[in-house]
């Protein structure tokens, strides 16, 4: 594996309190779910099937924008507009069908779970995926247990990259924004996390809508959310330097 570094700002024991981590794309590879569920919707609305590479351009701005992209590349303006809410209907029927079916946990989840939780952090976990979904996904694949809170993309008015799910979850664990580090793999979640006034980490192998992680403007690039908490332990065992540096390979 190839070197990643994370520099963080400073922060010490007593400054950094909790962690805000990203589902899909950070935690568990959802990508072919939803091509399940979008194909079962787009059958039945008689028109031509998705694929990975398509949807994985699409994930990460909530249900509503995954089903207008692929609505808007099958049908005119008009069409789309007229479809999208009995397609938005059938699909999430069709999607509480095989949720995490098709899905796979990514490398170090659990372990970087439990580092952090062994760092005295509590976490919350903050999607643009339904509330639901993301409370069954957890649930599923056994990592509920990690977290204080769960917001999903219906769980405030506004969804990331707003900042508004952020600042919630923050004011739900007790924390305030700047004691607390955003982790997720893509912009949404780096641009959200920083207009909290959040430090923020970004893992490498999600979606990000389809463009290069290295485009993120975040605090660091970390292999996995183990490594990412192995960077934070590092910063926080550092207190009087004015910033830290941790590798992985």
């Amino acid at each position: 594996m190839s070197e990643l570094t994370a520099e963080l700002p400073a922060f010490t024991n007593k400054t950094l309190r909790a962690a805000i981590i990203d589902l899909d794309g950070t935690m568990i590879d959802t990508a072919d779910d939803f091509v399940a569920a979008l194909n079962g919707m787009l059958a039945r609305i008689g028109t031509k099937a998705t694929e990975r590479d398509e949807v994985i351009g699409y994930i990460g701005k909530g249900s509503e924008n995954l089903i207008r992209s692929v609505l808007a590349v099958r049908f005119s303006a008009l069409e789309a507009t007229t479809k999208f809410d009995d397609a938005l209907a059938i699909y999430q029927t069709e999607y509480a069908r095989i949720n995490g079916q098709r899905a796979t946990l990514f490398p170090e989840v659990t372990e970087g779970l439990k580092a952090l939780r062994d760092l005295g952090l509590p976490l919350a976990c903050v999607t643009n995926k339904p509330h639901r979904f993301a409370v069954e996904l957890l649930t599923k694949f056994g990592l509920a247990e990690y977290f204080k809170v769960v917001l999903g993309g219906d769980s405030v008015p506004q969804k990331k990259p707003d900042p508004a799910p952020m600042l919630i979850a923050c004011e739900r664990l007790d924390v305030l924004p700047r004691e607390a580090v955003a982790i997720g793999d893509s912009e949404n979640d780096a641009l959200a996390g920083r207009a909290a006034g959040m430090a923020t980490l970004t893992v490498p192998y999600g979606y990000n809508h389809g463009k290069p992680v290295h485009l993120v403007k975040s605090d660091g690039i970390v292999s996995s959310l183990l490594a990412a908490a192995q960077a934070i332990a590092a910063t926080m065992a550092a207190p009087d330097a004015p910033g830290a540096t941790t590798s992985t390979d």
